[in-house]
């Protein structure tokens, strides 16, 4: 049975907000996801011709042509390192094709000054382990929006070098977005974040490959439970190939 999800109201400093969920009684938990233009304006050339340049001793960059410039995109990077989500802003986001990202980011990770950046940055939380409706409606609602979503369907860093078992909640997002929304266009970028040592210090190496982009519409037929295991299977492979060597 196809879930219905409201459409998300949305206003002009790019805030997208998702519809309030009652979790217990007299609980109420909001989801927004919002993008500060003035604060990107600044942190988006200071991260690009200071930070990244001082902390890292060289990052590469391949496969930038592979992702979509407008439609709904999800970018799927393997989790190696918590300098992950800044590597993808500079790799994929708008300094290289002109879009804001919107991120889903562990909950742990949502506190103190880092949250406070992150929420005016496109983060939105997520508890891993157990995600809630509210943080997977509006990671639908932001698809459905046409915007440009990163998720790290590891869920967790890992440091071993491998491409760990992926959850399956990314595949079954993606296909609630192009079931309830057939020809939408959405691509899922597989992403392999590659460092020169597993634990990153200054002065480390950064290599991404960016991979050719996985068309959801081609999984809609059939069992859903079937299709997002393929789609989770095949995610899984390519990632595999972008982290090899």
């Amino acid at each position: 049975m196809q879930l219905q999800f409201p459409q998300p109201t949305q206003t002009p400093n790019s805030v997208v907000e998702t519809p309030q969920q009652t979790t217990t009684p007299g609980k109420i938990v909001p989801v927004t996801s919002h993008i500060s233009h003035t604060l990107t304006s600044i942190l988006y050339p200071l991260g690009r011709r200071v930070l990244i340049p001082f902390y890292f001793r060289r990052m590469e960059v391949t496969g930038t042509e592979n992702i979509p410039k407008t439609g709904p995109v999800i970018l799927a990077p393997t989790h190696r390192s918590r300098w992950d989500g800044l590597v993808m802003a500079f790799a994929a986001g708008k300094p290289v094709t002109g879009r804001d990202l919107r991120f889903m980011i562990s909950d742990n990770e949502m506190a103190g000054p880092q949250g406070w950046v992150l929420r005016r940055t496109g983060g939105f939380p997520v508890n891993t382990k157990h995600p809630g409706i509210s943080s997977i409606r509006h990671s639908v609602e932001i698809l459905r929006n046409g915007e440009a979503l990163v998720m790290f369907p590891e869920g967790d860093i890992y440091r071993d070098g491998y491409v760990n078992p992926l959850k399956p909640g990314m595949a079954r997002i993606a296909l609630q977005v192009e079931s309830s929304q057939p020809n939408s266009g959405l691509k899922i970028v597989p992403i392999g974040l590659n460092y020169s040592q597993p634990i990153v210090k200054w002065r480390s190496e950064i290599r991404v490959n960016i991979g050719t982009p996985i068309d959801v519409a081609s999984y809609c037929t059939g069992s859903t439970k079937k299709i997002a295991q393929q789609l989770t299977h095949d995610l899984e492979a390519a990632l595999t190939e972008l982290t090899k060597g």
